[in-house]
């Protein structure tokens, strides 16, 4: 019986779950078959001059790209994607012509090692996962542009990939002229005798082989022997950021080992200044900058010879004046030199410790090394591990004071870094105190630490200290930097080293042994040699294959190598083609390119989708992506993303198209002129007793207690995830509230760069705004529409211009929550009214659309308009109705709001005070007490203190 007393209750017409799928539906369906949403381009298939932006100012908006996975989205993932639609919905309505896409990152690991698990083909996996996310996203009603969405995977797609690759590769990096240019110029110099072989052989006595092994050492692109990540559980070399500090593969948890394998690697050391200075040009977080120049790494300092009996040993340091406190050397195990270093018997007198209880050098050598190739560089370097080595026994002499110092190899040294040799000053460095006492070797200040300091290693100021050469010179007394000079002079002058700079960014690795990648554009010909496909050869696509895993090993065994699924398809390895010299046999490259490869250019795809012929119309791409008064650069208007892409794949993405440019493809210096990171949403997880998670939505508060299953469970507060037991799917929020009082939710949670807390319980009053907007509009009961045509009451219009005008701000700088409180309050008051002006309530609605769109729509399209709202002006504030004649102060005492009182706005500090200190309710409340402080916050509040 209360049941159907409270269904009759329900008015017929209430905005709710239900009628918010409905609204959403048809809304969906309309956008999708009008294409309202899709940017015109200036030029080429898109280019529509009936658009009604085609003549407007460009704004282009992008997300980075999700890559899908089989789980689909849960809530914390929309978050960026609901903020830029919000954002270029309501830019669109401000007079822009939007471009805002969206694609699908698809080659990688994750999805081949599910292929492989599943033995479902990896091209099935990802058009399937695709699907869902586009599934998920429509029902968001997501504003993207229909005609430019694609899979990284897509042919279509990868043959410009790879013909981006091949650009690369046919270019070389002129220091003279600080840019890229054709490998082909450069063929030109050495055959015209404008450039001497770096030998000084005459070009034309070399053979054909000679040359190209040359020309082949100066491209963007190299093949080298390169020590790299190598995971035999997995079976394919791994990146440094899929290592974790363990040492372990982050997916499957293997070991992983540092092998010198051959790779293809890209030359991106040759950009890594202008990469550093060039963040200068746009509008990122400092932090992300910061980020960069710390991965790029570029130090000023001293390169430094020591001498041995079998050669020099150079060392980079930025601390060239700390050298007379160098009392050892450290070589990287894998340092080239070690071998040749090495004596066949110790020398008189070395402690044993030094020797590893070896008998020989060589065989020390030899055992530390197979220890050393069982941890990855990331493990290597870590902070705290226990730093361990052995002696080569071998001597150098520091230039400085003719010391003769040991040499020693240790794994805290990389070969990749610098020189792969260091000048060991342990009284200056942690890492080298540490070893020097493990070893019982000297240390010695160079620097005078402060009177109180009492640690080890000191690495700030102070007066040089123990720093004279034999021939008198001395930087003694000297601070760091006028040490730092002077010490650089006086090698300089003595021949043992150079001023120089450098960098800790290192070439990029760009071979995988992984077949769900793009192939290489690459062959090999009879001599070994690699040879570039024609651009009509492209694209080169994946062999169909039933066994698409690489071959896998014993996961502890460190002297596995590779062997690529693609070495397997032999039919398409080896190939017969005619590359412009007859017929001939080739074979092909088995490695693919990593999946950095596709995220490294997708933003110029986006603006020629269905370039067949060409990269990109130029048209477009200046129109696009063009330098402009407002952005020197030129490049994405806004590009928001996770600040976990802070530093690699925008510092890829910075490297080819720096090259694109420089060889004249693209008009703009930098890919994306403003950067914006979103926050994270997290979540609440519970565990039992036994530390394991129970399904979070099944868990009661109850008296301060959280309980499932009848036991107290403990509350922790951390990410989202299926293992956290803790995922909210927006499915989920879609059907029980509607996709729009989900987008409302997340938008008004906080600050859009801030992490928060997931709370469902707390989506209802997002959905009570928008019920309350509705009812502003639409009779509950009977559907008709209840707006009035009167005039509104002038407060009520300053309100609303008033709001207008915090909006259209708010929304400029991507504050949507403070803008959605502004909403929620202007429409508190319109509920307020007796009845609801037109004029009042359209302006509110189209406000509203950029965070609940479909809603929006269906009160603007019962609201007597035709058209889809999208493209209609946003409402601007008149100035006129801006000024604020009186301010409302709420007087609080101790903390608790008294009263209220209105003034001028203009009204002197001390008028307010005795306003707010002569109200009946505040003196009542004060009861003859004399205050001990009043505070005036002007515009905002009175504070009473007793």
């Amino acid at each position: 019986m209360n049941e159907k007393r409270t269904a009759e209750a329900v008015p017929a017409h209430r905005y709710d779950a239900a009628m918010a799928q409905q609204i959403e539906t048809r809304w969906q369906d309309e956008w999708e078959q009008t294409g309202v949403f899709n940017a015109p381009n200036p030029t080429g298939p898109l280019a529509n001059p009936d658009s009604p932006r085609a003549d407007a100012p460009k704004l282009f908006v992008m997300d980075m790209f999700p890559y899908p996975s089989g789980a689909g989205l849960h809530v914390g993932h929309p978050l960026g994607y609901v903020a830029t639609d919000s954002y270029c919905r309501y830019k669109r309505m401000a007079g822009f012509n939007v471009l805002h896409p969206m694609g699908y990152d698809a080659f990688g690991l994750p999805t081949e090692q599910y292929a492989i698990a599943t033995g479902e083909h990896p091209a099935k996996i990802t058009e399937n996962n695709i699907a869902q996310y586009r599934r998920q996203l429509r029902r968001l009603g997501m504003a993207y542009d229909t005609n430019r969405t694609f899979a990284t995977s897509d042919p279509d797609y990868f043959k410009w990939t790879q013909w981006v690759f091949l650009q690369i590769y046919n270019a070389w990096y002129d220091t003279e002229a600080d840019r890229a240019r054709p490998i082909a110029e450069l063929i030109e110099e050495f055959d015209s005798g404008a450039r001497i072989e770096p030998g000084g052989r005459n070009w034309a006595d070399l053979s054909d082989v000679e040359r190209r092994a040359i020309i082949d050492d100066h491209r963007l692109v190299y093949i080298n022997e390169a020590p790299v990540n190598w995971c035999p559980g997995l079976g394919t070399v791994l990146s440094s950021e899929e290592v974790t500090s363990e040492g372990r593969s982050e997916r499957g948890n293997f070991p992983v080992f540092t092998r010198t394998m051959r790779q293809w690697v890209m030359r991106i050391t040759s950009y890594a200044d202008r990469l550093a200075d060039d963040l200068d040009l746009v509008d990122w977080p400092e932090s992300t900058k910061l980020m960069q120049r710390n991965w790029i790494g570029r130090s000023t300092g001293a390169r430094i010879d020591f001498g041995t009996d079998q050669g020099s040993i150079r060392v980079f340091t930025t601390r060239p004046d700390t050298i007379f406190g160098a009392t050892y050397m450290v070589l990287a195990p894998e340092h080239e030199l070690v071998d040749a270093l090495a004596p066949q018997a110790w020398p008189e007198g070395v402690p044993a410790v030094w020797t590893g209880g070896h008998a020989t050098p060589v065989d020390a050598i030899a055992d530390y090394r197979a220890q050393a190739k069982f941890k990855s560089e990331v493990e290597r370097q870590a902070d705290n591990k226990e730093k361990t080595g052995v002696f080569t026994g071998a001597y150098a002499i520091n230039p400085a004071n003719g010391a003769r110092i040991p040499v020693f190899i240790a794994d805290y040294v990389l070969a990749g870094y610098g020189t792969g040799a260091i000048m060991a000053v342990p009284a200056q460095d942690e890492r080298d105190w540490q070893f020097a006492t493990a070893y019982d070797l000297p240390i010695i200040r160079t620097v005078q630490p402060p009177a109180d300091f009492d640690g080890d290693a000191y690495t700030g100021d102070g007066p040089a200290i123990n720093s004279t050469a034999p021939d008198g010179f001395s930087v003694d007394g000297m601070t760091v930097d006028d040490a730092k000079r002077a010490m650089i002079d006086w090698l300089t002058e003595h021949g043992h080293g150079e001023g120089t700079t450098t960098y800790r960014l290192r070439d990029w690795l760009f071979s995988r042994q992984r077949y769900w990648g793009e192939p290489f554009p690459i062959v090999y010909d009879e001599a070994g040699m690699p040879r570039p496909l024609p651009e009509s050869m492209l694209p080169v696509e994946l062999p169909e294959m039933d066994d698409f895993s690489p071959k896998t090993f014993d996961p502890d065994d460190a002297d596995t190598s590779p062997e690529p699924p693609l070495s397997r398809a032999v039919d398409w390895i080896e190939v017969e083609l005619d590359l412009g010299d007859g017929l001939k046999k080739y074979r092909r490259e088995t490695n693919t390119m990593p999946n950095w490869a596709g995220s490294s250019w997708y933003e110029l795809r986006y603006i020629d989708p269905y370039e067949t012929d060409r990269f990109i119309d130029p048209v477009n791409e200046r129109y696009w992506m063009g330098p402009t008064e407002a952005a020197e650069s030129g490049g994405v208007d806004l590009y928001i993303g996770g600040q976990e892409h802070a530093v690699l794949h925008l510092l890829y993405d910075r490297f080819w198209h720096k090259v694109l440019f420089d060889l004249g493809h693209v008009s703009s210096r930098e890919p994306f002129h403003k950067l914006f990171h979103q926050g994270m949403i997290q979540a609440y997880a519970f565990t039992d007793s036994r530390g394991a998670y129970v399904p979070a939505e099944q868990v009661e508060e109850v008296d301060g207690q959280y309980i499932w299953d009848g036991q107290v469970v403990t509350r922790e507060y951390g990410k989202m995830g299926k293992s956290q037991k803790n995922v909210v799917t927006p499915d989920e929020m879609c059907e029980r509230y509607g996709a729009d009082t989900f987008r409302l939710y997340e938008m008004a949670m906080g600050p859009l760069d801030v992490s928060r807390p997931w709370e469902t319980r707390a989506v209802v009053g997002s959905q009570r705004f928008l019920q309350r907007l509705w009812r502003n509009v639409v009779d509950e009961n009977t559907g008709e529409v209840s707006v009035v045509d009167a005039e509104a009451d002038v407060e009520t219009v300053r309100a609303l211009h008033r709001t207008i005008d915090g909006v259209r701000d708010d929304m400029d700088n991507l504050r949507m929550n403070t803008a959605i409180a502004k909403l929620i309050s202007f429409n508190n008051q319109v509920v307020g009214l007796k009845q609801v002006p037109r004029s009042v309530v359209e302006p509110l609605v189209l406000m509203t659309a950029p965070f609940a769109p479909h809603v929006a729509e269906e009160l603007w399209r019962r609201l007597g308009h035709e058209h889809s709202l999208a493209n209609v002006d946003f409402p601007v504030a008149d100035p006129a109705h801006l000024v604020v004649e009186t301010v409302t102060y709420p007087v609080q005492i101790n903390g608790k709001v008294r009263d209220r009182i209105e003034v001028a706005a203009d009204a002197a500090t001390s008028d307010v005070e005795k306003a707010a200190l002569s109200v009946d309710k505040v003196v009542a409340a004060l009861d003859g007490r004399t205050p001990r402080k009043v505070i005036v916050v002007p515009g905002r509040m009175v504070s009473i203190v007793v």
